[in-house]
Parts: C-alpha cells; sequence; structure tokens
C-alpha cells in the first residue's frame, strides 16, 4: 500500500517554518507564516477569549455533538459580524460552521462542484498558494486574473476589470474581501463599487474569502466589499475565518456563508452544505465556534473584543508606518514607501528569491521565497535590524 507512496512537496511556507525552528541563531527573525505576534514576538490569546473560555468551562454540562450545522449561536454571530447587523434576520443568508476558513472555502467549493461542475474557478495573480487546492475541486477549471502590478505596488485594476468583463454566469471569481494576501494590496471602496457593477452586468458568481476582517482598517471598513456585493447580486458566498480576528487559530473556527435569491433556495443550500460537512469531517468542531457566540453575545465582551482588536488592527499599521520610515531614511528613496499604504499582515516587497535567501543566510531573517513579508509577525525593537538588512541586501 505504501511502498510506491510518492514523496509530496513540502508546503514552502509550513517548510519555512520548519527550518526557522531548527535555526540555532538567537537573532533570527520570523516574517512567513501568517500569525500575529505581540511586542514580545508572542503569539496571545485575547483576554476575551480567556474569559469566555473560563465560563465556556463553568457552564457546558457534555461534549455530545453539537450537530451538522455546528453551533447555531455562532453561525448567528458570524452572519452579524459579516453582513452586519442589520441583516441578523436575513432569511436570504444562510451560515455553517466549518473548520477554520479552510474548511469553509472547501464546503462551498463542494457546492459549486456537485451543483454546477462546468463552472470555472477564477482566482487573483497572485493568490494564496493554498487556495488551489481547497477549492481547486472535481472537473472545475481553474483560471487567474489579473490582480498586482508589481511596478507600482498597487493594483492592476484595469487588468483586472477587463477580465471580468469577459466572464458570465458560469464563471466563479475568488475574490479577497480585504486585506490581500500575499500582496497587502486592496481595492479601494470606488473600486470595489466598479467590480461590483461588472459582477450584476455578467451574472458572474462572487465567492469571497473573508480571513482577515478587522485587520486592514476596522471590522466594518473591512466588510464593505462583502456588504456592498450582498446587497448588490442575487447570489454569492463567503468564507469566513476567525482565526485572525479573535486570534483563535489552532481551534480552526470558520464559517461558510452563502445568499441566495429566495429564503427557499437558501435553505436547500445550509442543508446541502450540512450533507457535504457530514461526508467530508461529519461534525464541526465545538469549543472555538463557542468562544466566538460567548463573546458576541455578551455586550460588555462584545466591546472589549471591539478594543482589543482594533489595537491590533492599530498596531499593525503603525507597523508598516515605522519601517517604511526607516527603509526610506536608510535608504535615501521610498522604494519601500508602499508598506504604509498597504492593509492586513502581508506585502509583497518586491525583494527576489536570491534576497531573501540572502536575509535568511546572512541575517537571520525568514520571509516566504516571493518576498512576502507578515508585517504581523514584527517587534517594534526590531524594525530597524530589519531595516538594516533589507538595506543591505538591496544595495
Amino acid at each position: 500500500m505504501f511502498a510506491d507512496l510518492p514523496v509530496p512537496a513540502e508546503d514552502k511556507i509550513l517548510g519555512i517554518a520548519r527550518q526557522f525552528r531548527a535555526d540555532p541563531r538567537a537573532n533570527k527573525m520570523n516574517l512567513s507564516v501568517g500569525v500575529y505576534a505581540d511586542t514580545h514576538g508572542e503569539t496571545i490569546i485575547l483576554d476575551t477569549v480567556k474569559e469566555a473560555e473560563t465560563r465556556l468551562l463553568t457552564r457546558q454540562t457534555t461534549k455530545t455533538y453539537v450537530g451538522l450545522a455546528g453551533d447555531m449561536d455562532f453561525n448567528q454571530a458570524m452572519k452579524e459580524i459579516v453582513f452586519g447587523a442589520e441583516n441578523a434576520d436575513n432569511d436570504l443568508i444562510q451560515g455553517v460552521q466549518a473548520p477554520g476558513g479552510s474548511g469553509s472555502l472547501r464546503l462551498i467549493a463542494e457546492l459549486i462542484g456537485r451543483n454546477r461542475p462546468n463552472s470555472r474557478l477564477w482566482f487573483s495573480t497572485p493568490t494564496w498558494p493554498n487556495h488551489e487546492a481547497l477549492v481547486g475541486v472535481g472537473e472545475l477549471s481553474i483560471n487567474y486574473y489579473p490582480y498586482f502590478d508589481a511596478t507600482h505596488n498597487a493594483v492592476d485594476f484595469e487588468g483586472m476589470k477587463a477580465a471580468l468583463q469577459q466572464l458570465g454566469p458560469d464563471d466563479v471569481v475568488v475574490l479577497h474581501g480585504c486585506c490581500h494576501n500575499p500582496t497587502g494590496v486592496n481595492l479601494t471602496q470606488a473600486q470595489w463599487d466598479e467590480v461590483i457593477t461588472i459582477a450584476q452586468q455578467t451574472g458572474f458568481f462572487p465567492f469571497v474569502d473573508l480571513a482577515y476582517q478587522g485587520f486592514g482598517d476596522d471590522l466594518d471598513t473591512d466588510a464593505y466589499s462583502t456588504r456592498k456585493l450582498a446587497a448588490s447580486v442575487a447570489e454569492m458566498a463567503v468564507a469566513a475565518s476567525c482565526s485572525k480576528n479573535f486570534g483563535i487559530y489552532r481551534e480552526r473556527v470558520g464559517c461558510a456563508l452563502v445568499k441566495a435569491q429566495t429564503a427557499e433556495h437558501a435553505q436547500v443550500a445550509f442543508k446541502q452544505l450540512q450533507k457535504i460537512g457530514r461526508g467530508l469531517y461529519s461534525m464541526p468542531p465545538d469549543h472555538g465556534a463557542a468562544v466566538v457566540s460567548i463573546i458576541w453575545h455578551d455586550a460588555e465582551l462584545r466591546q472589549q473584543w471591539f478594543a482589543e482588536l482594533s489595537a491590533i488592527t492599530e498596531r499593525i499599521l503603525t507597523l508598516r508606518q515605522s519601517l517604511a520610515q526607516q527603509l526610506h531614511a536608510k535608504l535615501g528613496h521610498g522604494r519601500f514607501d508602499f508598506l504604509a499604504e498597504h492593509r492586513g499582515m502581508f506585502s509583497l516587497t518586491g525583494l527576489s528569491s536570491e534576497q531573501v535567501n540572502q536575509l535568511r543566510d546572512q541575517h537571520a531573517i525568514y520571509m516566504v521565497g516571493d518576498g512576502r513579508m507578515n508585517i504581523a509577525g514584527l517587534q517594534e525593537t526590531r524594525i530597524s535590524e530589519l531595516a538594516d538588512a533589507i538595506a543591505a541586501v538591496v544595495g
């Protein structure tokens, strides 16, 4: 059975994490894997999460299954977080708890693939490396639309529009709702409005990956595209994650959300998502979703969570600005000024793979080979050190 199994290629990002752990240098810096670290370099547990976990352990009386759809209070919370309080009772929108944002992506992809196997998937160029593996199911063809203009470190909006205008009802467009991974470059609200108009005109199906809501500007601003789409198109899907904004990475908490043309259609999709989940992992986990539900449905905890999330977002923005300023000062030009304008955890720095290797070998600084940097993994006390190292490799 196993003698002839080929050795799979190592995941590029997780492989870097393995190399980092094995590096004995005391000054090593990990800016590769997408987790948030505080001023001490630790991935913290939010105070609200600790409090919710304490309450959960006190009141929980059973470890039985929560059901195929997961925690329904959690699903309601996610409906409000993603689509806004005004959609709390919108029966056109239904959600199913899933194991992380990744599980949500897979659930929705399976729903599309089983119902419309001739659909064409469209990803941005570039996109998260694991998108194709998670979403490319069955016979769905995989295609790419222009997104990033590396020369100007901005969105290639004209190229993106031209590609989307050629699509139709059989096309499923995967859109990063905010904090684009890996580029850090986002559409403006005016640009989102144009994309939504194209979706209305062509009938393509919007499939939003919302992994970083609240990590860009704030919870509501980061949801602008998703909420505007929901108000403008008949059907769409959203894969939402709680890993980042609640800081519960290892709990694998996500929600697969669909917006249908009628309440009846939404209910059928809701049932289909549960059936698909039954065949993939049987039942979703409970702990993390219950924590999110407790926080969201307690007014005091919710406000405290808003404050914690806001502090994280403001700190990431400050890290971006500080790094851009120091690089400008050390290099004497504005090549990296764009870092202050990008949003979310990541930015494509424009560093070559050779320069990334130099950073690793000569300075113990780890980034992804395409130059993606996790700004959220940076410590204030090491910004100058990082800027010196980048300046040294770019010359």
